[in-house]
């Protein structure tokens, strides 16, 4: 029984899924353009045994796109907030956390401001926030200058409006799927919808902008020490965006339980090969329970 529903959270709009009626509580948290339709391989699956719901965060899916600043900033903390009242209010019990991207910081970050309400985080392919301030700082100067020379540009609304709608069109999104998947039969017309519908949204444009221009906020090397759960890290070998070889560099914190390496897989292997993802993260929380 699946069913999209919506739920008032500081006066916007909220879209949520929801699978399963018994069992514990599992939470799942889309990346940066997505939302909770990228966990529809998974979310039956996992409601045989549990209940699970998939939530837009604000600005993304069926989720309001409030103009940054009014009264939120796209931020770790405006959708670790979001998150924790979701669970307080609609799961109305701890949970378990699901990430992918940068849904996995927001992972972290709810797990820290909240450690009553999760109970373990399972991260597939963490962002690396490689644009974070003090990660640029580790750049060859020529790809901080890049970096830095993009954010500005697209600061100027007219510029940032037009590049935004350059690349939220099917055959751009279904290219920019082509380098985060190995698998491309993966990639269907579906999931192209998926994500290209709520991009043009009003207000889209502004959250995507305002984002591509977030350069502070929590780091996991930040959130790791302090969390107050355990987390396991699963991570496609083959991720373009996210590299293996620095993501590794996360498992040497004494609140990772386990890295497990998915092997040939690329940014998104909830979606890209579910037959893989799913059992593991059956078995991820049996092992927590």
């Amino acid at each position: 029984m699946s069913n999209y529903q919506t739920w008032q959270w500081q006066g916007f709009k909220i879209g949520y899924q929801s699978y399963g009626d018994s069992g514990e509580a599992v939470v799942f948290i889309h990346g940066f353009g997505a939302n909770s339709g990228h966990w529809r391989h998974n979310l039956p699956f996992l409601a045989e045994n549990y209940r699970c719901y998939a939530i837009d965060l604000l600005g993304f899916g069926a989720s309001a796109k409030p103009t940054p600043g009014q009264p939120f900033e796209y931020t770790f903390e405006t959708w670790s907030k979001q998150v924790a009242d979701f669970c307080r209010e609609v799961v109305k019990t701890p949970v378990y956390l699901v990430g992918n991207s940068i849904g996995c910081v927001v992972t972290m970050q709810t797990a820290v401001e909240n450690p009553d309400l999760v109970i373990a985080i399972a991260s597939l392919n963490c962002s690396l926030r490689l644009l974070h301030d003090r990660k640029r700082e580790t750049l060859a100067w020529y790809r901080n200058v890049g970096a830095m020379v993009m954010q500005k540009v697209l600061k100027n609304k007219k510029i940032g409006n037009f590049f935004y709608q350059q690349i939220a069109k099917p055959k751009v999104i279904k290219n920019l799927l082509s380098q985060a998947y190995q698998k491309k039969e993966a990639i269907s017309d579906e999931l192209v919808d998926l994500i290209y519908q709520p991009s043009q949204d009003k207000g889209a444009a502004d959250v995507f902008l305002a984002f591509t221009g977030y350069s502070q906020g929590a780091l996991p090397e930040d959130l790791l020490p302090i969390l107050p759960c355990p987390i396991t890290f699963f991570w496609g070998t083959n991720d373009p965006w996210e590299s293996i070889e620095l993501g590794k560099e996360l498992a040497n914190y004494p609140t990772v339980k386990d890295f497990i390496p998915l092997e040939g897989l690329g940014h998104c292997p909830q979606d890209e090969a579910p037959e893989i993802v799913n059992p593991l993260l059956q078995q991820w929380l049996e092992k927590n329970q």
